[in-house]
C-alpha cells in the first residue's frame, strides 16, 4: 500500500497550498455574488462552491472553507442552515470520489490496484453526478423559498451590493499574507496540468504530487520558514491518512495470509440465503447509507469490502465492480454520519443539533445514493 500512502500525504499536501494561496476565492465569492439573493441560484452555487473547496478530498477544510462564508448570506435569505450543510455535504461526497481522498485510498489498498486507475472510470459518474445534485439543489431550493414565503420571511432587494458584504472566506489575518492573487491562473494551470497527469497516467500518481507540490511551493511560497510553517499546517491531515492505509495494509495481510479472510467469508455463506450471494455486493450498496450510520468508514471499508469481495468473488464477479457498489452506495452518506468527525464540526460552524440534521438530511442522501447507484449501472461501472 506504499504507493497509496505516498500519492495522499503529497496530495493533500499540494491542494492544501493550493487553498493556502487563495485559488478558490475568486470563483467563489464570484459565484455567491451572481446569486443576488435568489434563494434557488443560493442552492445551486452551493454545490459548485462546495466542490471546489473539497478538491483536497479533506472534509475539515471543506467545511471550514463554505459555512462561514455562506452561512451570512443563508441567514440574510432565511434559509435554513441544515439545508446549507446537506448541500455541502452531498457535493463533498461526490468530490470524494478522487483517488486522493479516503473511501477510494481504501479502496485501492483493499484492492491492491492503482488509486488513480480505479478513479478514472469514476470521473463521468462524477460530472453526471454534480449535474444531478445541481438539479436537486434547484427543487429543495424551490421547496425553501416556498417555506420562507408561506412565513413571511422572503427578502427581495435589486441592490447588487447588499450580499457582498456576506462573502467571507475565512480571510483572517494570516489567511490575507497567504493569498496568492497575482498566481491565480499559474495555479490553476498548475491543478489542470496534475489532473490531466492523473488521467493520462504518465507517472505514478505519488510522484505527480511530489513535482506538484514543489513547483507550487517555490512559486507561492519562496521563503524556507513559510514553506516550513504551511508544510507543518497541512501535515497532520496527510500524515494522519497515510499511517491509516499503513496500518489497513498490514491489517489485511494479517487477515488474508493468516486465512481469517476466507474463512469469515466461508462461514457468512454457509448462513445466508443462496439467491443472495452472488448480489451481495449490491445489497450491501443499495444499504450502504444506513449502514454508514452504524460503521464507520475504515469499517466499512477494510472489515466489510473484504469479506464481501471473498463471498462473490469466486462466483466470476470481478473484485473491482464489488468495490465499486459498495463504495458508491456508501459514499454519498459520508456526511451525514456521526461517525465522520468533519460533520461534527460543520455542525457546530453552522450552529446547528447533529440529531435534527441526520433527521432533515437522511432520507435525501439515501434516495440520492440509489440514484447515483441507478447511474452507475447504465454506464456500465457496475
Amino acid at each position: 500500500v506504499l504507493p497509496v500512502v505516498i500519492m495522499f500525504i503529497f496530495a493533500i499536501l499540494f491542494f492544501g497550498i493550493m487553498q493556502d494561496s487563495g485559488m478558490f476565492n475568486p470563483l467563489i465569492s464570484g459565484m455567491v455574488k451572481v446569486s443576488r439573493g435568489n434563494v434557488i441560484l443560493v442552492a445551486m452555487v452551493t454545490v459548485i462552491i462546495a466542490a471546489l473547496a473539497h478538491m483536497d478530498g479533506a472534509g475539515a477544510s471543506t467545511f471550514l472553507i463554505t459555512i462561514p462564508a455562506l452561512l451570512p448570506l443563508y441567514k440574510k435569505l432565511n434559509m435554513s442552515p441544515y439545508l446549507l450543510v446537506l448541500l455541502i455535504g452531498l457535493s463533498a461526497s461526490i468530490i470524494n470520489m478522487v483517488p486522493w481522498a479516503g473511501p477510494l485510498g481504501r479502496t485501492a489498498a483493499v484492492l491492491g490496484e492503482d488509486a488513480s486507475e480505479l478513479w478514472k472510470p469514476l470521473i463521468p459518474l462524477q460530472i453526471i453526478s454534480i449535474i444531478l445534485l445541481i438539479l436537486l439543489a434547484a427543487f429543495l431550493g424551490w421547496r425553501e423559498k416556498k417555506r420562507i414565503e408561506k412565513e413571511g420571511l422572503l427578502v427581495t432587494s435589486d441592490d447588487s451590493d447588499l450580499f457582498e458584504s456576506d462573502v467571507n472566506m475565512g480571510s483572517e489575518s494570516e489567511g490575507k499574507n497567504l493569498e496568492r492573487p497575482k498566481l491565480l491562473w499559474f495555479n490553476l494551470l498548475l491543478v489542470v496540468v496534475v489532473v490531466a497527469a492523473l488521467v493520462s497516467n504518465i507517472l505514478p500518481a505519488g510522484l505527480i504530487f511530489m513535482i506538484a507540490l514543489s513547483i507550487g511551493m517555490l512559486v507561492n511560497y519562496p521563503d524556507a520558514e513559510l514553506q516550513k510553517d504551511r508544510l507543518a499546517a497541512h501535515a497532520p491531515n496527510a500524515l494522519m491518512m497515510g499511517s491509516i492505509i499503513l496500518a489497513a495494509g498490514t491489517f489485511l495481510g494479517i487477515l488474508d495470509n493468516s486465512g481469517m479472510l476466507e474463512s469469515l467469508a466461508e462461514d457468512m455463506v454457509s448462513v445466508l440465503p443462496g439467491f443472495i450471494v452472488p448480489y451481495l455486493h449490491y445489497v450491501v450498496g443499495i444499504f450502504g447509507v444506513p449502514l454508514d450510520m452504524v460503521l464507520n468508514t475504515d469499517a466499512y471499508y477494510f472489515a466489510l469490502l473484504p469479506v464481501v469481495d471473498g463471498i462473490v468473488s469466486p462466483l466470476g464477479v470481478e473484485s473491482v465492480e464489488i468495490a465499486y457498489s459498495m463504495m458508491i452506495g456508501n459514499i454519498i452518506g459520508t456526511f451525514v454520519s456521526p461517525f465522520a468527525p468533519a460533520l461534527w464540526l460543520a455542525v457546530g460552524l453552522a450552529g446547528i443539533e447533529m440529531g435534527k440534521y441526520i433527521k432533515y438530511a437522511f432520507f435525501w442522501i439515501w434516495g440520492f445514493s440509489l440514484v447515483i447507484l441507478g447511474v452507475a449501472f447504465l454506464i456500465g461501472i457496475i
